[in-house]
């Protein structure tokens, strides 16, 4: 990224992000265009694609609203403490076959002991034998238990915020927003890349769409996905208003990302396949990054859908999974 010139990228204001996400239906196209510059420049025609595996799924000290994992859901959900080696390891392979970018996995819980992270960087070493680059979603860490996964040869770690630091409230009660930021920043000390980004459709206001968006540009992610809400019968959010998640409105919540946080992979995670049904080349010009075959606990469109869709949209799919 360095060789290419950054100080002709737009500096928005709190004032002029808002504008942004007002801007009239009938001028999306202009600003799709905008963001489109910016993808074309740091992320050229290509699209990575990562899957997820959920490694440790319920039982979840947490209360938050919108997930089927926490301590407030009646989601009716597989819990385990590890998913089995079998389906790890044959998922990793998966990336490797099918040249993938990344094979995230995520953990429910907020805390873990030294031993379950002991057992994780022996995975994540295995795992790393084939080369492939992993992301983990694995909570708050202490600075040992960091630096026993960047031994082990994690590099990226997963840290969404969610939401803005005045709603936060509205979502969770059990840890704050400013821990989340806090372990961001002690995991970006210790070197390692971040992915962090947020959920879009849980009642918060535009301001609150732009106030977590400028602290992500505060931040510089590597990666930076959003969610667009898939409401989880038994959650809190299972009857969510989400009459505001238009086709539109979210691809201006996109197109205002990449124009905050341009270098960052922007990813439309979940909520794609729902909410750009029949946009993807649109969407595509905004974003340069998605999952495929699903997301935690919610279904997602599979790897050869996803790969035609990348390649009907006139886009090519990035290999980088194999070093």
């Amino acid at each position: 990224m360095s060789e290419l010139n950054t100080s002709t990228d737009p500096q928005l204001t709190r004032e002029e992000a808002i504008e942004i996400l007002n801007t009239p239906d009938d001028k999306l196209e202009e600003l799709i265009k905008r963001a489109e510059v910016l993808r074309r420049k740091y992320k050229g025609n290509h699209v990575s694609i990562h899957i997820l595996t959920n490694a440790r799924s319920g039982n979840c000290s947490q209360d938050c609203s919108y997930c089927a994992q926490s301590s407030r859901s009646k989601a009716d959900i597989d819990e385990y403490k590890w998913v089995s080696d079998e389906k790890l390891y044959a998922d990793n392979d998966f990336v490797n076959e099918h040249n993938l970018s990344r094979h995230c996995i995520g953990l429910s819980g907020m805390q873990f002991t030294d031993e379950e992270i002991e057992e994780l960087a022996k995975k994540i070493r295995k795992m790393k034998e084939d080369g492939t680059h992993l992301c983990c979603s694995i909570g708050f860490l202490t600075e040992k238990q960091a630096l026993i996964l960047k031994e082990a040869g994690l590099d990226r770690i997963n840290h969404n915020l969610n939401s803005s630091q005045n709603y936060y409230h509205n979502i969770c009660s059990t840890h704050t927003f400013e821990q989340r930021v806090a372990n961001i920043k002690m995991l970006q000390e210790l070197g390692f890349e971040i992915c962090s980004g947020g959920i879009i459709g849980m009642g918060e206001s535009k301001e609150d769409v732009v106030d977590m968006l400028l602290e992500l540009r505060e931040i510089q992610p590597e990666a930076l996905p959003i969610n667009f809400l898939l409401p989880i019968p038994g959650t809190p959010l299972a009857n969510a208003d989400l009459s505001v998640l238009t086709t539109a409105y979210c691809m201006k919540v996109l197109c205002l990302a990449r124009l905050l946080v341009p270098q960052s992979d922007i990813r439309c995670a979940a909520g794609r396949e729902v909410y750009f049904k029949g946009e993807e080349k649109d969407l595509l010009r905004v974003i340069d990054s998605i999952f495929a075959s699903g997301y935690l606990t919610a279904g997602g469109q599979g790897i050869k859908d996803t790969i035609q869709a990348i390649e009907d949209a006139g886009f090519t799919y990035e290999i980088e999974s194999a070093e």
